[in-house]
């Protein structure tokens, strides 16, 4: 068996550790808030369980990291960015959406991560919260179900038979008539506007309570992007017909105190940029219609400049911590 005092975190491992510490710090904090505010008595166990599960993976990396000798990440803290009288920021139907939208975030993550940890201890912390972040997204699946609050994606006709591709056009949608969309970039495209909506609806929310300019301005601007790719993606669906459900939930209140801090707030919306990037990425590979390709790689590229932005204004506050780094061997030549 495997002794984990002798064998180093690689680089792929430690990436993971601390990436996991970041989110699950912060999901912790914004769970805080969502206990003191939830008003639906069916919610409030989910919400439960999602912070008993944050919480064991906080520990178990905070027990990796020293045993191993790294410095515990700063990560985030209910004392330092939770304002625990704050009132409600988000409805309840909203609390539950985000609850099965961050259960798929880390379903996804951990799912890499597993691919890359070698070690025992490792590993079976990202299967534990693959586990978790299943269990909280089922039940998050059969609430919404329940409340009639799921948005379905779209049904399309079933084929008539099972055929091979015959013309290289398939792949075309620049020029003359494009084929209708596949049930697969169907399926990418309804997910995006999706995961757009959550994102539109918390840059809101933040940024009605922001305390920084700066901050307030880059989360407006990330509402007004996600809405600008809400209606990209909604007009390329509608183009063949295809119905765009929506959400008729309002999500946010009125409330212009901030329940967190403004570091917390930037660097969720950040957060949800990256994976946001991640999604068109899939998206794209998976389309075979070149102008979707191309739309996906265009979207990707103003995600990355307004992500550009929100490190700027993280590392101008000193609010952005240093991940794990190499060693900087000409520094450390030339200190002789």
């Amino acid at each position: 068996m495997s002794n984990h005092n002798t064998i180093r975190l690689t680089a792929a491992e430690a990436a993971s550790l601390w990436s996991q510490y970041q989110a699950d710090t912060m999901v912790s904090c914004v769970l805080t808030h969502f206990l003191n505010t939830i008003q639906d008595a069916e919610i409030r166990p989910l919400i439960e369980y999602a912070m008993q599960e944050s919480q064991k993976h906080i520990r178990t990396i905070k027990e990796i990291f020293v045993q191993d000798g790294y410095p515990v990440p700063f990560g985030f803290s209910p004392a330092e960015d939770v304002v625990t009288t704050a009132p409600r920021l988000f409805t309840d139907v909203f609390i539950l959406m985000y609850l099965r939208h961050m259960s798929i975030i880390g379903i996804t993550g951990a799912g890499l991560t597993i691919g890359t940890a070698a070690r025992s201890d490792v590993s079976t912390l990202f299967m534990e919260v693959i586990a978790g972040a299943v269990e909280l997204h089922d039940r998050a699946r059969q609430l919404l179900l329940k409340k009639g609050l799921y948005v379905r994606t779209p049904s399309i006709s079933a084929p008539l038979k099972a055929e091979y591709i015959q013309k290289q056009s398939f792949l075309t949608g620049f020029l003359g008539e494009k084929r209708t969309l596949t049930a697969i970039e169907i399926t990418h495209l309804i997910q995006n506007i999706k995961t757009n909506e959550m994102g539109k609806a918390m840059s809101i929310a933040f940024a009605q309570c922001a305390r920084n300019n700066d901050t307030r301005n880059f989360l407006w601007r990330a509402k007004q992007i996600s809405e600008k790719h809400i209606a990209i993606f909604t007009t390329t669906l509608t183009q063949d017909d295809i119905p765009v459900p929506m959400p008729s939930d309002p999500s946010v209140s009125g409330s212009t105190t901030a329940p967190f801090s403004d570091k917390l707030m930037i660097f969720h919306i950040c957060t949800m940029n990256a994976a946001g990037i991640g999604n068109y990425a899939v998206g794209a590979a998976a389309s075979q219609r070149r102008d979707l390709v191309v739309l996906y790689g265009r979207l990707i590229a103003a995600i990355g400049l307004l992500a550009e932005d929100g490190v700027q204004i993280m590392i101008d506050n000193n609010w952005l911590e240093q991940p794990p780094m190499a060693e900087d061997r000409a520094a450390l030549v030339g200190n002789h």
